[in-house]
């Protein structure tokens, strides 16, 4: 067969039903062959390569599958490097494949030739450029593998047309998808578990001892399926836990042990208790900036251990005592198998004492965290939260129920407006039995809104949820706090008709100025179609409290 159905029959195999692209003139024969598996395989046309990524990765996030997107030669691949970048930073497995000129034409600066490869190679896991059209067999395994083992990651195959329309001697029976690795599952834990044990060892001791212990928990947890895991841990050894925000859903939210977002935009609860912890058992998360604050003060009293797949993060921004690394679900068995019962409730009781009592918002207000309330009421637990960046994703970090599970999705790493369109896509794609709240702004909806068109088209069912405050809130709050609120270029133009534009899709749209108007459109709206609800708030609205950056945790402005 030739090389184009090569590929769709691989990616059957690999268990792929949907794919998320664009096509252009170097994936032609690749769509020509897609033509004939419409009954095997679902194809999203995106408005753009940037949101079929994004859509890829919301896939994947959502599911726990490799998510998959087609991608065309020069402006085609170049236009996904944002959705590449952002699901590098957030180790989300995707297999994008993009065409490339004829072979006989690589290096002439062709019409749509880009070094694609060259371009990607520091946002991706690994990229493959095809010169052979026998190797793309094994090179597309080997992408499924590189994926969605290890710290997972997107992979990059670059393809030039002439390979997709080569004939290739291909056997289907002879392609063993990558999830049959040839080592044996048993061996590899017993290999991990030997490695592990002394320090599994010397963790269980520094538990032990410890009088004010923290859980630190972030995205691996998730990417690992180690969420329950994580919940049984903690309930053993009766110990608080915070959350990066790739970690929210790690632990139910409403649950006693859960003390939710940690960091620069953290509770002063939360921020408090790290601080003033003396262990911190961090779990699939890495330390980052937004995290720790000043890194030479964070947390100076406490012991560390460090749980990760990945051995770069390890002491890369914070000192540990005590490392653990491979397959968290496979540690985080061994270490609640091994760990002694304990009971912290002093501490407990200490924590609460730092709660923020002073800024509480009324319940008659106008505010993200009462809009929130009631949106999270209405569309109930069933869901997974999806959110652009700035002040909005932070007040749905912070203010959102966050069920146990991969319910909450947001670019974290990166931090790339415009990627939740795409993203609430792929995730309701992805799980269709779940409910999809897109939370936005209107700084981050207008870069990507063209994907309304793709929601219309496919009639993707989720509300999308905009709360427009006229400006870029988040750089104005900073411009506010550090700039002695010089707004340059912050201030958008309030007169765009949001509603009228979700109409022009053939979207339901709804505006809303009050909790009362709120309240009446929610009683009346269905989430089984896409809806638009666009709420006006106030733009002097902030994101409270916030950690000054380089500023140790402690202090943290709350108003």
């Amino acid at each position: 067969m030739d090389g184009s159905r090569v590929i769709l029959e691989c990616l059957i195999k690999e268990g792929v039903d949907t794919i998320f692209g664009y096509p252009g003139g170097a994936v032609i024969p690749l769509y020509d062959a897609l033509y004939d598996y419409k009954d095997k395989i679902k194809h999203v046309r995106t408005s753009h390569e940037q949101g079929a990524v994004h859509a890829a990765d919301g896939y994947a996030r959502s599911s726990g599958k490799v998510g998959v997107c087609f991608l065309t030669s020069g402006p085609g691949a170049t236009n996904a490097i944002t959705g590449i970048a952002t699901a590098y930073m957030d180790s989300s497995p995707l297999v994008c494949i993009s065409g490339q000129v004829p072979t006989s034409l690589l290096g002439k600066d062709s019409f749509q030739e880009i070094d694609i490869t060259g371009v990607t190679l520091s946002v991706t896991k690994h990229n493959f450029l095809v010169r052979k059209s026998e190797d793309l067999p094994k090179t597309i395994r080997e992408a499924f593998k590189i994926a969605n083992s290890g710290r997972k990651g997107p992979v990059l195959i670059d393809i030039p047309k002439d390979l997709m329309l080569s004939e290739v001697n291909f056997n289907l029976v002879d392609y063993h998808p990558s999830n049959l690795d040839n080592t044996s599952k048993d061996e590899f834990d017993l290999k991990e578990e030997y490695e592990n044990k002394e320090k599994i060892d010397l963790a269980c001791d520094l538990i032990r001892k410890s009088k004010r212990p923290i859980i630190y928990a972030g995205g691996g947890v998730k990417s690992a399926g180690g969420e329950q895991l994580l919940v049984d841990f903690a309930k053993k050894i009766d110990t608080p836990v915070l959350n990066t925000i790739m970690g929210l859903g790690d632990i139910d939210r409403k649950d006693e042990l859960s003390l939710g977002l940690l960091g620069m935009h953290g509770s002063k609860e939360g921020n408090l208790a790290i601080s003033n912890s003396d262990l911190i058992i961090a779990i699939g998360a890495r330390f980052s900036d937004r995290v720790i604050g000043k890194s030479s003060e964070f947390a100076k009293g406490a012991k560390v251990i460090h749980m990760d797949i990945d051995p770069s993060e390890i002491n890369k921004n914070i000192k540990v005592d005590v490392d653990l690394i491979g397959d968290l679900s496979l540690l985080l068995k061994e270490l609640y198998n091994k760990v002694d019962k304990k009971e912290n409730k002093e501490w407990k009781e200490k924590i609460k004492t730092y709660e923020d009592r002073e800024h509480i918002i009324k319940n008659d207000e106008f505010h993200p965290q009462n809009i929130l309330s009631l949106v999270n009421k209405k569309v109930g637990d069933n869901t997974i939260a999806v959110t652009d960046v700035g002040q909005h994703q932070m007040w749905t970090a912070k203010y959102w129920n966050h069920p146990l599970g991969k319910s909450f999705i947001t670019s974290a790493g990166l931090g790339t407006m415009g990627f939740g369109l795409g993203a609430a896509i792929g995730a309701k794609l992805g799980m269709p039995d779940k409910n999809i709240v897109l939370v936005t702004g209107d700084g981050s909806f207008r870069m990507n809104c063209n994907e309304m068109a793709t929601v219309s088209t496919y009639k993707v069912p989720m509300l999308i949820l905009l709360l427009n405050n006229s400006t870029l809130g988040m750089v104005r709050q900073w411009q506010k706090l550090f700039s002695n609120a010089r707004y340059s270029e912050t201030d958008m133009d309030p007169s765009v008709d949001y509603v009228m534009l979700a109409k022009a899709y053939g979207i339901e749209g709804y505006k809303a100025t009050n909790l009362q108007e709120l309240k009446s459109i929610l009683s009346e709206i269905k989430i089984d179609r896409p809806v638009f609800l666009e709420c006006v708030i106030n733009t002097d609205y902030d994101v409270y409290p916030i950690v000054p950056p380089n500023e140790t945790l402690l202090n943290l402005i709350c108003n």
